[in-house]
């Protein structure tokens, strides 16, 4: 049985803890959180320090304000723990090299939590692209969007110096994990990003992006928001003999609708693939959270790689987030020395 220390203990340090519990292979043993709320079943630590050099951990959970995962994912590798980590993984693709660097040293097991490829729909979409039915994927569509409201100021989500950024890194970081889990990498990015109506300092509530992998020509655009004022999750994946839309997807509030994944053969000849062609395929249960418990601790118990959510992924996702962000300030430098006042 592996001894789970707790940095962070909110929401989603719970999510994690009840789901790491239904592996019937690990407990909690330690919690660090300084707003916790209510009673806690496990012992409580005074510092996140003391579960990481807790001796009777095994692996550590951290669920904490984006600021912190570079340092505590660090300091958990060095102490020789296993870790698992919420996304972003840090703030630089720089710092998750250093990351990479020392999860080779520890030997030990490190996953992050892009929980949106443990969804049903999702694992069906890689399943079939990998079977080749479909032939390669030409170009996809990713929209992701929610609704926030003068609240959300009251929350590190709205501090810069604890988020790292704003919409891109709360919620289109997992539809740019997705765009490369499915379709494969980018090198050339075009970006428009701003912060039109919440106008955060120094942070985005609208990203429009536009990627292409220049070898092989696959496309992929971005949209993401927090001025989408109904909920909206939507993911297209268009290829050679055929396409897969997923909209909607199964979370705990329910505010994105039903996780329903489209599937169909394209025709060779016109007319196009009408309604009558596509399967559908509803997923109605959430196994997300659970779905990624089993695989971070079964990596740990029979000593077999993470195979999603590894730090190569994050890497990926990193070095993209940074090449949107540094797109946006080229663009903008290059706009403003180019327009000329009219006479």
């Amino acid at each position: 049985m592996l001894n789970i220390g707790f940095i962070g203990f909110g929401k989603m340090g719970q999510i994690r803890a009840e789901a790491l519990a239904k592996t019937e292979k690990a407990k909690g043993l330690v919690v660090f959180e300084p707003n916790l709320i209510g009673e806690c079943e496990f012992l409580i630590a005074n510092s996140a320090e003391d579960v990481i050099n807790n001796d009777d951990v095994d692996a550590v959970c951290i669920s904490v304000p984006n600021a912190f995962n570079f340092e505590y994912t660090l300091g958990a590798l060095n102490a020789g723990k296993h870790v698992f980590c919420e996304k972003p993984p840090a703030f630089t693709s720089q710092q998750v090299r250093e990351i990479r660097l020392a999860e080779k040293a520890s030997g030990k097991k490190l996953m992050y939590g892009f929980n949106h490829r443990h969804h049903g729909a999702v694992m069906k979409m890689k399943e079939l692209i990998d079977s080749n039915k479909y032939g390669k994927v030409l170009w996809m569509r990713g929209r992701y969007g929610k609704s926030v409201d003068e609240s959300y100021f009251e929350t590190w989500r709205a501090n810069k110096e604890l988020a790292g950024g704003g919409i891109l890194f709360d919620q289109g970081i997992h539809m740019l994990d997705l765009f490369l889990h499915i379709g494969g990498t980018f090198d050339q990015v075009h970006a428009f990003v701003s912060s039109l109506y919440w106008k955060m300092e120094g942070m985005e509530d609208n990203v429009f992006a536009i990627m292409k992998n220049s070898k092989t020509g696959m496309a992929a655009s971005l949209h993401s928001t927090m001025t989408q004022w109904r909920h909206l999750f939507s993911l297209e994946v268009f290829l050679e003999s055929g396409y897969m839309v997923l909209n909607g997807l199964k979370t705990g509030s329910g505010t994105y609708g039903d996780e329903i994944l489209t599937v169909a053969k394209n025709r060779s000849q016109a007319p196009a693939a009408t309604w009558d062609d596509e399967e559908r395929f509803l997923f109605e249960t959430d196994s997300s959270w659970d779905s990624e418990a089993e695989h971070f601790i079964s990596a740990i118990c029979n000593d077999t790689p993470i195979s999603i959510g590894t730090s190569h992924d994050a890497l990926q996702v990193m070095e993209l987030i940074e090449d949107i962000y540094e797109n946006e300030h080229h663009e903008s430098e290059s706009l403003n020395t180019h327009l000329k006042p009219i006479q």
